[in-house]
């Protein structure tokens, strides 16, 4: 069968638009689902919520994704995945309850299951083996706790549980900040402060140091005991923590930020899991550092500063850990915010997107990364409205749930 050359060129013209339809529709548009939780007011004791976006594969821009749904109680504080990213557990403030949901494909969260903590949750982490969750509770009080978790991600009853004291000052009134686990999940990392010896505003009644990071080897059964020399000295007070991230059984940095000292804190992992100070530290930071997070590389870290409404960014010496401040195209090391950051996180999918939660901006913050150098530059139309108050932010990469590393 012969064709007419005006057959011929009509044939090719639908192939190719078939194959560019084809082309257009296999590329990935939406790189991560960024999750935020916040009011749905202003008024104390307002429900809580978790918002879902969409963020481009290219700018890292973000829209509207999924369902805003409840997070389960009200005042919102903090949120964590597993690392496989099907499911997202929530902690909320104003009925002492940690709320798990499973992760759809398109975005939307569906509620699975929750527990009631014994005292207000203050923050949350899952380990890289998905088997444990560990919360930390108490405003007024400090307890972690450790939660199996089964294949599902469904919370079992509690496992191990310890109350955080200092053995110098058993008395003094401990408030815990953050925790974090060791990639290699062998122990788990509490930052606390003595609430009795810094106060501000209030009275005093110690004169203990009032920084600490609580650090807690993890057993094959889930036991937890105290690692050599903990608890360790952490500034002033300690806000969050984050581990160098790891494919291998050595987890070598750990670092804190310290709100009241405007400082980065770095440590060593040591034997048996024991940390002792960068020797060239503490690091300048922009004033209170609330949040901090490493790429997937571990090559970069960032943080939020509350109070300039900024992030610092750093490159890490990878044989020493010593973090070196960033240079921005401004000669600065900050950059600018909405108002009162308290959140940040990093795309796990490519580590090319840092977002911030800004409290008093009601609004995400977006900066692209620049692989080779570390720097932020704004993503498009940013900040990115939200419901009132944000104060966690997480990220699940979009589609197969996989992640992976960018080489520069």
């Amino acid at each position: 069968m012969k064709f007419r050359k005006t057959s011929q060129l009509a044939l090719v013209s639908a192939v190719g638009l078939a194959a560019a339809s084809l082309l257009a529709g296999c590329q990935l548009v939406t790189i991560d689902y960024v999750y935020v939780a916040c009011s749905a007011g202003t008024a104390s004791g307002s429900a809580g919520q978790i918002e879902a976006y969409a963020a481009d594969s290219e700018s890292g821009a973000l829209r509207p994704a999924g369902k805003t749904i409840s997070s389960g109680g009200p005042d919102p504080v903090a949120m964590a995945t597993t690392s496989n990213y099907y499911n997202l557990y929530a902690a909320n403030q104003g009925n002492d309850s940690v709320v798990h949901f499973g992760v759809a494909d398109n975005a939307d969260l569906s509620q699975l299951d929750a527990i009631t903590t014994a005292a207000p949750p203050v923050f949350l982490a899952v380990n890289q083996a998905n088997t444990y969750l560990y919360v930390i509770s108490g405003t007024t009080s400090a307890t972690l706790t450790e939660y199996p978790l089964d294949q599902s991600g469904k919370i079992g009853s509690a496992v191990a549980q310890e109350s955080l004291t200092l053995p110098s000052n058993p008395a003094d009134t401990i408030v815990s900040t953050s925790v974090v686990v060791l990639p290699n999940n062998g122990a788990v990392y509490v930052s606390a402060y003595d609430q009795s010896a810094y106060n501000p505003g209030g009275t005093t009644s110690s004169t203990a140091h009032p920084g600490w990071i609580f650090g807690f080897n993890v057993d094959s059964s889930g036991g937890l005991t105290a690692t050599p020399g903990s608890p360790y000295q952490a500034g002033v007070k300690p806000t969050s923590l984050a581990a160098e991230p790891s494919n291998t059984s050595v987890n070598r940095f750990i670092f804190a930020t310290d709100f009241a000292s405007n400082q980065l804190i770095g440590y060593t992992v040591g034997s048996n899991n024991a940390l002792s100070f960068m020797v060239n530290g503490p690091f300048k930071t922009g004033n209170e550092p609330t949040s901090l997070a490493i790429d997937p590389r571990g090559i970069y870290i960032y943080l939020a500063n509350s109070l300039d409404s900024t992030v610092s960014g750093y490159t890490i010496n990878l044989p020493t850990g010593t973090p070196s401040a960033l240079v921005n195209t401004t000669s600065s090391s900050l950059y600018s915010t909405d108002t009162d950051p308290v959140s940040l996180a990093i795309d796990p999918a490519l580590g090319r997107f840092v977002y911030t939660a800004n409290y008093l901006g009601n609004s995400i913050s977006g900066f692209q990364l620049n692989p080779n150098s570390g720097a932020l530059t704004a993503t498009q139309a940013t900040p990115y409205p939200t419901g009132a108050n944000p104060t966690a932010l997480v990220i699940v990469p979009h589609g197969n749930h996989a992640t992976q590393s960018v080489t520069p």
